[in-house]
């Protein structure tokens, strides 16, 4: 896939820090010639994502909150100034208060509810409507990160997966409305990650070790996996996919119980 990126400029949402899916995605798609542009929120995760995007030789930084309205009109202005077109986004942006992500599913609270769904599903068709202006001419990609508990359940991820659920069906919505524009939108779906939002997931170290050995794979996910299925669907190799799920987890999501050795 070596520079299968050339010429290709891209917006990465979500990076918190150097363990962060995003910022494994922002390095695949750095190695494969793409130039980079990154959003972060307030300035305590702006002070952690400036080195690592000036690291990339990127400089282009702008401070999103996704729940404003008026944030993201100005990181898009912003954005549009100094790129008029780009040609894939990545979204990478989930929130759910931690007291939620453990214990009984039944007690979710209204509040966590909207605000999960809000944050985490309904902010990438906010983002999309922005990308569009920019890729319509030309065409290009929106990715998004979602995990299997979107349609299995997995202990104590509780309402996120309602919210990754709604997000993997706005990707088959969002596919079918852009698509006649040349824009794919997909999203990737890695089993559990050693990462600062994954952690917040109640029994996290547990879920991580039971895929870890139960996998095909007999391993999880690499940060350099993730970004090489990513650099795939955003070039020219990934032109035809469209509206899909891609599991990137050693294969876990194909299995009905734990290996005969787990059991």
């Amino acid at each position: 896939m070596s520079n299968s990126m050339q010429g290709k400029r891209g917006l990465i949402m979500g990076v918190a820090n150097d363990r962060s899916i995003a910022w494994g995605i922002a390095k695949a798609m750095h190695e494969a010639g793409a130039e980079l542009a990154f959003t972060y929120q307030g300035d305590a995760f702006g002070k952690r994502v400036q080195p690592l995007a000036e690291s990339l030789g990127s400089k282009l930084l702008l401070d999103v909150d996704v729940t404003d309205d008026d944030s993201l009109d100005a990181a898009f202005a912003q954005l549009a100034q100094t790129w008029p077109t780009i040609d894939f986004l990545v979204h990478a942006i989930a929130y759910s208060d931690k007291s939620e992500l453990t214990g009984r599913f039944i007690n979710t609270s209204r509040k966590n509810f909207k605000h999960s769904l809000e944050i985490s599903a309904y902010s990438f068709i906010d983002v999309a409507r922005r990308a569009y202006p920019m890729m319509k001419e030309n065409g290009g990609t929106l990715l998004t990160m979602t995990y299997q508990g979107s349609n299995k359940v997995v202990p104590n991820y509780n309402v996120m997966g309602v919210a990754k659920a709604a997000l993997e069906s706005a990707t088959r919505y969002l596919a079918n409305d852009l698509g006649p524009d040349g824009i794919r939108v997909n999203a990737i779906s890695p089993g559990p990650m050693k990462t600062l939002a994954g952690a917040a997931i109640g029994g996290a170290r547990k879920t991580y070790k039971h895929t870890d050995v139960n996998a095909p794979l007999r391993s999880n996910a690499t940060l350099e996996s993730i970004g090489g299925t990513a650099v795939y669907l955003a070039s020219d190799a990934g032109a035809f996919t469209s509206g899909e799920v891609i599991h990137v987890d050693g294969g876990y999501h194909v299995l009905g119980m734990p290996q005969a050795e787990n059991l």
